[in-house]
């Protein structure tokens, strides 16, 4: 090219999903534009000499900003939660345009972009939540929505508001058949839920650490199974979010060893976090790590960790779900304790998401570099149709990037910058954090967070690219 190259990022261990090399990076209107060794001199030029650069992680599981039921409220909107995940490596964030049931699905959608617009410091997209599969959404509003750039849904198999019979299910699964989109399963047995909750309340066992013994892992392990079966019986990929230990795992290597094209999901939650975070007693403060599934045991971690390191796991995301531990509208709904039952499910994780992997997956010698920018960035944007403009160190891909230093350094939420008063991982020692995030090759974070509201774009997404199309 003639005209000057707007950034270079010098001397970089350049790390990708399938090889590491060392490289100059070239940089024009926000793409790479070149990659190899002494490229010409750029307008700015940031030298990344003996650090690793990553792909800018894409986050494809968080929720901002979902509308819930009163007086509980999330604690990020876009503007907090994207400045969080900016900090933390991640430049392209995947949150929920929620349908709730009686609500046409494409007003959720336009709901969620007055949410966004105008906020946003990094990149974003929308997966739906398909809670009221009508004829009007099966046969009109869903297919016109995967055509205008929204290919990938999610539908419940618990949560009273959300929850899809087995019907209803298969309906939406052969609209992403049809249509070439991705429905992505939260995988719980509703019923069964139900059931234990109700003896669990009858013996007066309501505290947080009760939510563990009324989802284990028998639930989501019939839960993933039927998931399984329906889409085979529609012959339609699907994507099983936060899988937590080893009996849905077993499921889906079953579904995988028969041939099926199953894919799966976990979370940091389930490897580092385990059932005593909820509490070993009655008190109150484990409400802070109610999420569901719920953490299960040291065993449990393992498993996921050899999921990750085998190729049985897909995506690596967040599931930051930011409710605040005081107040009114969070874990303490209306101010008050509650119940495991009514305790908002969910805990933040968008800027701890990439360093904690990087720190116990990469530098811990449980995965490989590779593995990590698979797994935080390649996958989750050919799963959701941004690839190859995210998730690659490529020419032609936007010039989101992350310079990585390695040292110690312990998390505390007073240094992260969400908008949520706790994180689970408070204390935890990391080996690594971003030194400098760059999103279409400009800097939001080199040790201070650079404000860019607004310009972070809505991306429409193409047609996924993990499978081949038959």
């Amino acid at each position: 090219m003639n005209a000057p190259l707007d950034l270079v990022v010098r001397h970089a261990h350049v790390a990708t999903a399938s090889d590491c090399f060392d490289a100059d990076i070239g940089v024009h209107q926000g793409r790479i534009v070149q990659i190899g060794a002494s490229l010409p001199a750029g307008v700015r030029e940031i030298d990344a000499r003996g650090r690793v650069v990553t792909p800018g992680g894409v986050d494809a599981h968080c929720h901002l900003d979902q509308p819930m039921e009163a007086p509980v409220r999330m604690a990020d909107d876009f503007d907090s939660g994207t400045r969080s995940a900016a900090c933390g490596g991640t430049t392209t964030v995947i949150p929920f345009a929620a349908q709730a049931k009686g609500q046409s699905l494409r007003a959720a959608v336009a709901d969620y972009h007055r949410r966004a617009e105008g906020k946003a410091h990094v990149d974003y997209a929308f997966h739906l939540i398909v809670s009221d599969p009508t004829p009007e959404v099966l046969q009109h509003e869903l297919p016109q929505l995967i055509a205008e750039g929204y290919t990938s849904f999610k539908v419940y198999m618990t949560y009273d508001d959300l929850k899809l019979d087995d019907g209803q299910i298969l309906d939406v699964l052969s609209v992403a058949r049809d249509h070439g989109a991705l429905a992505m399963v939260h995988a719980e047995n509703a019923d069964c839920i139900e059931w234990l909750t109700r003896r669990l309340e009858a013996a007066g066992r309501t505290a947080p650490r009760w939510h563990a013994h009324a989802r284990p892992m028998l639930v989501e392990r019939e839960a993933t199974h039927r998931a399984i079966a329906l889409s085979e019986l529609v012959d339609v990929p699907i994507l099983i979010v936060h899988v937590s230990g080893r009996e849905a795992v077993e499921q889906i290597r079953w579904g995988r060893a028969h041939g099926l094209p199953i894919f799966a999901e976990t979370c940091p939650q389930y490897l580092f976090l385990t059932a005593e975070d909820l509490g070993l007693d009655d008190s109150y403060q484990g409400a802070r790590c109610v999420c569901s599934p719920p953490p299960r045991d040291r065993a449990n971690q393992a498993v996921i960790w050899n999921g990750l390191r085998d190729g049985l796991f897909t995506v690596f995301s967040s599931d930051h779900a930011p409710f605040n531990y005081e107040g009114t509208e969070g874990k303490q709904p209306g101010g008050q304790e509650q119940p495991f039952r009514h305790i908002p499910n969910g805990i933040p994780g968008l800027e701890t998401r990439m360093p904690l992997l990087y720190s116990e997956g990469v530098l811990g010698g449980r995965i490989t570099l590779e593995k990590f920018v698979e797994l935080t960035a390649t996958n989750p944007a050919k799963a959701y149709g941004l690839h190859p403009r995210k998730g690659a160190i490529a020419i032609g891909a936007d010039a989101d990037l992350v310079i990585w230093d390695e040292g110690e350094r312990v998390i505390r939420n007073a240094d992260l910058h969400h908008a949520v008063d706790h994180t689970p991982y408070e204390g935890h020692r990391l080996r690594a954090w971003p030194a400098c995030t760059l999103s279409r090759g400009e800097v939001v974070w080199d040790g201070q967070f650079h404000p860019r509201a607004g310009q972070g774009r809505f991306l429409p997404c193409q047609t996924p690219t993990l499978w081949a199309r038959r």
